[in-house]
């Protein structure tokens, strides 16, 4: 129930001791100011990682080599693997029922691309049709490669839209312009754009068997890629991914004599197990951030009660005299109770309001410092009504042994306090 004398008491009180009641209130604006910033940070953390991941297709699996470490089958060790057409086609016929899409990769490092009087350096990379969904392109002119285009050996090529922007300087379409790879005319049949941005806009495709033979890569590949269909639950999806892992790892190893052990040799990278721990250290990040805010606020908690006990002490005769006319135990619990509480609230929401202006502000500029791994750190709703909640409770644990206190007051003693 409101009461306007209760209202007038507690400010009374705090004009009373204007700068106990700042300094307190900033201990405990501070704890919320922490805890905010420290959960919006985590959050600009998740958020940076799922933009990573949005560069390829959440759940990929891609394969690539490297050299052999451990002496296998009187092999010694130090024998570099090499993919094949053949690695690919035996994966592609045994595990064809399981996989949504597919494509193996034959790469050109620093691949010299001219326009007319335009030219850039650029990673060629030679793909099958699925790859567009294996890297989550959108095509925005034209289209992808086929499957006719690489049986029939095309020189035809997909250019991201940096390469577009580098080397067409009249932004006019790149549909069926010439370009020249390595000295070798390819005709442009389309332009994609990237969510990982320039860098991976900083791509040329085209097909496979035309990248093998203009080039001579013969049937080697360099790295294979593969994706599952989707899983509406998480967890399954990831039991899944690591169960078709571990068989693709068991038949390249034995395909290619390497020991079943060996981590060096043939390398596999899974996109929901990467993310599944990463979410992991996440949750842990972020809860070891709720721990030292909330730890930070306790501390500004402690100063609420400790004022509140001076207050309690500094008001023993008044809060004898009260007892003595009658008041009731809970009245002056209330009492005590309603101030800390309304003190805690007013700091702590100041701390609230200033931490998210704060993330607000800074949330535009963490891109000029180059950091992949934040990005839009806020703190939303459920987060902030959550604050609140620890708001309100602090402020009651603030208050309730001052009000313990005052409530077991006797009125013959607090009459006789000096």
């Amino acid at each position: 129930m409101f009461s306007l004398e209760r209202w007038e008491e507690i400010f009374e009180t705090i004009s009373k001791n204007k700068l106990r009641t700042f300094l307190t209130g900033v201990s405990v604006a501070s704890g919320i100011f922490i805890l905010v910033i420290l959960l919006g940070v985590s959050t600009g953390m998740q958020n940076g990682v799922q933009q990573q991941f949005q560069r390829d297709a959440a759940n990929r699996i891609s394969v690539w080599t490297g050299v052999t470490s451990v002496e296998y089958k009187g092999l010694n060790p130090g024998r570099r693997i090499q993919l094949k057409n053949r690695d690919y086609a035996l994966a592609d016929r045994k595990y064809k029922d399981q996989l949504e899409y597919k494509s193996a990769l034959y790469r050109i490092w620093g691949g010299l691309v001219n326009y007319k009087n335009e030219s850039g350096s650029y990673r060629v990379e030679g793909v099958l049709p699925d790859y567009q969904f294996l890297e989550s392109e959108d095509l925005t002119e034209g289209r992808y490669i086929n499957y006719s285009d690489n049986d029939q050996y095309r020189k035809v090529a997909v250019i991201g839209m940096k390469v577009y922007n580098d080397l067409f300087k009249d932004k006019k379409p790149a549909v069926n312009r010439q370009i020249e790879i390595r000295g070798v005319l390819f005709k442009v049949v389309g332009v994609y754009s990237d969510p990982g941005g320039e860098r991976e806009e900083a791509r040329v495709f085209v097909p496979l068997k035309t990248a093998q033979k203009v080039f001579g890569a013969g049937d080697n590949l360099d790295q294979l890629a593969f994706t599952l269909p989707q899983e509406d639950n998480f967890e399954k999806a990831v039991k899944n991914s690591q169960a078709f892992t571990e068989k693709l790892s068991r038949q390249l190893k034995e395909f290619h004599t390497v020991a079943p052990e060996d981590v060096s040799a043939i390398r596999i990278n899974n996109s929901l197990e990467n993310m599944k721990n990463v979410y992991a250290t996440i949750y842990i990040v972020r809860l070891f951030f709720w721990f030292v805010g909330v730890a930070t606020i306790f501390a500004g908690v402690v100063g609420v009660s400790n004022i509140m006990l001076i207050i309690v002490k500094e008001r023993t005769k008044e809060i004898g005299i009260r007892k003595a006319l009658g008041a009731q135990p809970l009245s002056v619990i209330g009492m005590v109770l309603h101030e800390s509480i309304f003190i805690t609230i007013i700091s702590g929401f100041t701390g609230l309001l200033i931490g998210m202006f704060f993330l607000q502000f800074i949330s535009p500029y963490i891109p000029f410092f180059q950091s992949d791994f934040i990005y839009n750190p806020t703190v939303n709703f459920q987060v902030a009504v959550t604050t609140v909640l620890i708001l309100i409770i602090a402020g009651a644990f603030a208050g309730f042994f001052p009000a313990w206190r005052a409530a077991r007051i006797k009125p013959i003693v607090a009459l006789r306090d000096e």
